[in-house]
C-alpha cells in the first residue's frame, strides 16, 4: 500500500518556493529550514520573516487570497512568471491547514494588489467600494448599463477640487460603505449624474460631486471618456483613488496617481 505522502508529493515535487499565509510562530519555525525560499504573507510581519508580503485584508475566499499574495510578491520581484509555488493556507482557522500548488502567470499582474496595498484609504474601504462597483457592473440598475465613479480617500483635498451638482444627501449623515443599506443607498445613486466622495474611513461625504481639477497631464487609455479622465485627474491632483465603473463597456478601472492601475471586467470576478 502507497504512503499518502508518496501520492500527495507531486504537490510540492520541484517548487521553486514556499508561501506561508499568516502562520504562527511555531509554524513558521518549522519551515525556517525548508530546501525553497520560504515567503510569509499576512497582515504584519509577526514572525519576523526575512521575505514578507502584505495582506491587508484577510479574503475569505482562498482563491482571491492566494492571488492577492502571488500578485504582490510579483510586485516586489520575489516571483516571476513561470514559477511555481506551493502555497500552505489556513481554511479552517488556526495555523495553515492546506496546500496548493500555483503556477505563476503574467496575467495573475491585475493591479488588485496595488489598489488595495498602496491607498491611503484603509483596505477595508478600497474593498467594499470596489465590491459595489463589481455588482453594479454585473448587475445594473434595473437591468440596464450604469457607469458611476467613486473617490476614494483624501475626501477634504477631493471636496476643495469640486463643486455640487445637486443636493448632498450624505451632508448631515453619518453613513460609511460596507453597511448593505448604504451599499444600495450607493447603487441606487449611482443613476445620477457626479462622483461620490468617501473618506479613509469609509464615511460618504457626499454625492453628486463635479470634479473640477485639468485633465492635462492625465494618463488614460484612448477611447475612455469624461467619467474616467475626471477620476485620473482627481487622483493626479490628490491622494484619493478613484474607482470608475464604465457604462459604455461594463469594466471596472482604478486610478491612482494620475495612472490607471486596474482594469477588471466584472463578470471574471
Amino acid at each position: 500500500m502507497a504512503a499518502l505522502s508518496e501520492l500527495l508529493g507531486d504537490i510540492v515535487t520541484d517548487v521553486d518556493g514556499l508561501f506561508l499565509f499568516t502562520p504562527s510562530h511555531s509554524h513558521y519555525e518549522r519551515f525556517e529550514e525548508a530546501d525553497v525560499p520560504t515567503v510569509v504573507i499576512a497582515p504584519e510581519n509577526t514572525v519576523d520573516a526575512e521575505t514578507f508580503v502584505e495582506l491587508p485584508l484577510q479574503f475569505q475566499n482562498v482563491k482571491d487570497r492566494i492571488r492577492f499574495g502571488v500578485e504582490g510578491a510579483m510586485e516586489q520581484s520575489i516571483v516571476e512568471a513561470g514559477d511555481t509555488i506551493a502555497c500552505n493556507v489556513g481554511i479552517f482557522g488556526g495555523d495553515p491547514d492546506s496546500v496548493v500548488r500555483v503556477r505563476v502567470e503574467e496575467n495573475m499582474r491585475s493591479g488588485i494588489y496595488d489598489l488595495f496595498a498602496n491607498s491611503r484609504a484603509d483596505p477595508g474601504v478600497i474593498r467594499d467600494v470596489f465590491e459595489v462597483a463589481i455588482e453594479l457592473g454585473k448587475k445594473g440598475q434595473k437591468g440596464e448599463p450604469v457607469g458611476a465613479l467613486f473617490i476614494v480617500g483624501d475626501a477634504g483635498k477631493v471636496m476643495n477640487k469640486s463643486r455640487p451638482l445637486s443636493y448632498n444627501p450624505f451632508e448631515k449623515s453619518h453613513v460609511y460603505v460596507g453597511d448593505p443599506i448604504v451599499n444600495v443607498m450607493l447603487k441606487e445613486f449611482s443613476r445620477l449624474d457626479g462622483a461620490f466622495v468617501i473618506s479613509d474611513s469609509g464615511k460618504i461625504v457626499s454625492a453628486y460631486r463635479y470634479l473640477e481639477p485639468s485633465a492635462e497631464g492625465v494618463d488614460i487609455p484612448k477611447g475612455l471618456g469624461a467619467r474616467h479622465m475626471a477620476g485620473g485627474a482627481i487622483t493626479r491632483d490628490t491622494n484619493a483613488t478613484a474607482i470608475v465603473l464604465s457604462e459604455s463597456d461594463g469594466l471596472v478601472r482604478a486610478f491612482k496617481g494620475g495612472k490607471m492601475i486596474l482594469e477588471i471586467d466584472p463578470e471574471d470576478y
